[in-house]
C-alpha cells in the first residue's frame, strides 16, 4: 500500500476519494500545497456544491504572529485549533465574513490552513442564489468570477457560517474530495491581509494555480 492511498478513504464519495484525517496531520505547508486541486464538498439538504481549492494559506501555529494561536493564544474562539486534525476552524471577520479553515497537524498543535478561493464546480445555481439571491443565467461574467473567489464569498456560496466551526471533514456534510488528476503550476507567495503581523507577512506561506481566475489576489 502506497503512501498516497494511505491519504485516502478506503471507500468513495459520489464516485471521488474523500481525504482521510491522516492528509491533514501533516506539516501545515505541504498540506496547504496539496490542498489545491482538490474539491471542497458541502452537502445540503440533499444536493451537492462542490468547488476546486484554488487559493490557499498555511498558519503555523505558536510560532507564527498572523496565527490566531500565535504565542500559545488559546480561547474559545481557536480551541478547535488545538484538537484532532481534519476539523474545521471558522472565524469571522468584519463582523460580517466568515472564513474557513482546515485544521492541521497532531492534537495539541495549534496549525490550519486558510481556503482563500475555489472554482465552482458543482452546484452553481445554489452558490448563485447565496451569494447574488438570483439565479445563475442572470450574472454578469464578473459576479460569476465573484462567487468564490476569496475566503468570505466562499463561505457565502457553500452557505456556511459559524455552526460549522468544529466540523468533522470526515463526515459526510462537508469533506474534501481527492479530485481530478490534472496538472497545473503553482505560485508560492506571501499571505494577505497580516501586515500587523512583523516579520511573519513575508512568510511565503500562500499558494495558488497559476492562471486560474477564480485566485482571489495575484
Amino acid at each position: 500500500m502506497d503512501g498516497r492511498y494511505k491519504l485516502l478513504q478506503k471507500g468513495k464519495v459520489n464516485g471521488m476519494n474523500k481525504l482521510a484525517r491522516e492528509f491533514y496531520n501533516r506539516d501545515t505547508v505541504i498540506v496547504a500545497r496539496e490542498l489545491l486541486g482538490k474539491v471542497l464538498v458541502r452537502e445540503l439538504d440533499g444536493q451537492k456544491i462542490a468547488a476546486k481549492i484554488v487559493e490557499a494559506e498555511a498558519y503555523m501555529g505558536i510560532e507564527d504572529r498572523a496565527a490566531h494561536s500565535y504565542g500559545g493564544r488559546r480561547t474559545s474562539r481557536v480551541e478547535v485549533m488545538y484538537g484532532d486534525p481534519g476539523f474545521s476552524y471558522i472565524f469571522i471577520i468584519y463582523g460580517m465574513h466568515y472564513c474557513f479553515n482546515i485544521v492541521t497537524r497532531e492534537k495539541g498543535n495549534p496549525q490550519a490552513v486558510l481556503l482563500r478561493a475555489a472554482e465552482p464546480v458543482q452546484g452553481i445555481e445554489l452558490m448563485a442564489q447565496a451569494r447574488y439571491k438570483k439565479p445563475c443565467e442572470q450574472l454578469t461574467k464578473s459576479q460569476k468570477r465573484g462567487l468564490t473567489n476569496g475566503p468570505g464569498k466562499l463561505c457565502k456560496a457553500l452557505s456556511m457560517d459559524k455552526t460549522f466551526n468544529g466540523m468533522d471533514l470526515c463526515g459526510d456534510k462537508i469533506y474534501v474530495e481527492e479530485g481530478k488528476n490534472e496538472n497545473f503550476n503553482i505560485v508560492t507567495t506571501t499571505r494577505v491581509g497580516i501586515d500587523y503581523a512583523g516579520e511573519a507577512r513575508d512568510y511565503p506561506w500562500r499558494f495558488y494555480i497559476e492562471g486560474n481566475e477564480y485566485v482571489s489576489i495575484k
